[in-house]
């Protein structure tokens, strides 16, 4: 394992259950699963949970990323970032949300400074940070891509036998449609094909393409999408040497067998494609941003205010980001650019 730099996990919403989960990681470092890292947070803030919570989890403030390796056995290393009022649980303080985009931001210029090997993003809220702070952006994946200098990215999301795309991702059903043409899906499917190999290691990764309408629909006569939109992509898509293949039923596509035949489902709405993931594993999915200059994962679930402060957290969704980011990192490392 190449661990020249450690992870950077952000503090997400400070009501949320975000400073429980990376206090829960660090207590579990010793299982083989949890990568080296440090948390770009309050370290008064942590060590309040950690006491709050049972968790014994010692707190160490750190002036520079290298120092977590020495730190991390024995304590948890914390670049610190004071957050400016009080923050009880549950209830986001609109005086903390500066912090929380703050936190964002030092933990990706680590990562595009090559003093962290990638970051992992606790859960925040939009409209919290929005209303408290005037975040300028839909939400964490538009923000993360204008910090790193890319016009737009890939939501994917992973659990152990599945990788999903959505094509579309947060619209109402009705307004899909305008979303989904040759050039979108030919431009998706492209930034899945170069991550693929770059970080996970797949030199000819397989992309299944999923149809829209029942049966994908049936030679045309459940709708045209399918032959005007979804197949002529595909057929571009072929010709330029990805490994592309559909459209297939959304109904057909993800059942242990059908699962072998690809590497990742490009799905052509959101709960076409987290369904089908979170029915299958649902406590260690992870969100992954596809086409950054850095390595970004997230837990795939919320801030979760009704649990905050209760010790009530399940961490398995954050340690599968974490150990995620750690092997795209080093899959990344050593891919040729």
């Amino acid at each position: 394992m190449d661990e020249s730099a450690p992870l950077a996990v952000t503090m997400g919403d400070p009501a949320g259950i975000g400073g429980e989960l990376t206090i829960k990681a660090w207590s579990r470092r010793t299982d083989g699963l949890v990568p080296v890292f440090y948390a770009v947070d309050d370290p008064a803030r942590l060590a309040a949970i950690a006491e709050a919570t049972g968790q014994p989890c010692p707190v160490v403030a750190i002036g520079d990323p290298s120092e977590a390796f020495a730190i991390f056995t024995d304590a948890l290393p914390v670049l610190p970032l004071p957050l400016p009022a009080p923050q009880p649980s549950g209830v986001p303080v609109a005086a903390n949300a500066g912090a929380v985009i703050a936190s964002i931001e030092r933990a990706v210029a680590d990562a595009m400074a090559g003093r962290a090997a990638g970051v992992v993003t606790n859960p925040i809220n939009k409209r919290a940070l929005q209303t408290g702070a005037g975040f300028a952006y839909p939400g964490h994946t538009e923000f993360l891509a204008a910090l790193g200098g890319v016009p737009s990215s890939v939501m994917m999301l992973a659990a152990p036998g599945l990788r999903v795309v959505p094509l579309t991702v947060h619209l109402a059903l009705r307004d899909i449609f305008d979303g989904i043409t040759r050039d979108t899906i030919t431009a998706t499917a492209r930034v899945i094909h170069d991550a693929m190999r770059r970080d996970f290691g797949l030199p000819k990764p397989r992309i299944a393409i999923s149809g829209l309408n029942p049966h994908a629909g049936e030679g045309g006569s459940m709708g045209m999408e399918e032959i005007e939109t979804i197949a002529p992509a595909i057929e571009a898509l072929q010709t330029e040497g990805i490994d592309a293949s559909g459209p297939w039923p959304g109904d057909t596509m993800f059942h242990d067998e059908a699962r072998a035949r690809y590497d990742v489902a490009l799905c052509m709405y959101h709960d076409q494609a987290l369904i089908p993931l979170k029915t299958l594993d649902f406590h260690r999915g992870v969100n992954i941003t596809l086409g950054l200059p850095f390595v970004r994962t997230s837990p795939d679930h919320g801030t979760a205010y009704d649990r905050a402060g209760r010790n009530t957290a399940d961490p398995r969704s954050f340690i599968e980001a974490l150990a995620t980011a750690r092997a795209m990192a080093d899959a990344r490392a050593a891919t040729p650019a």
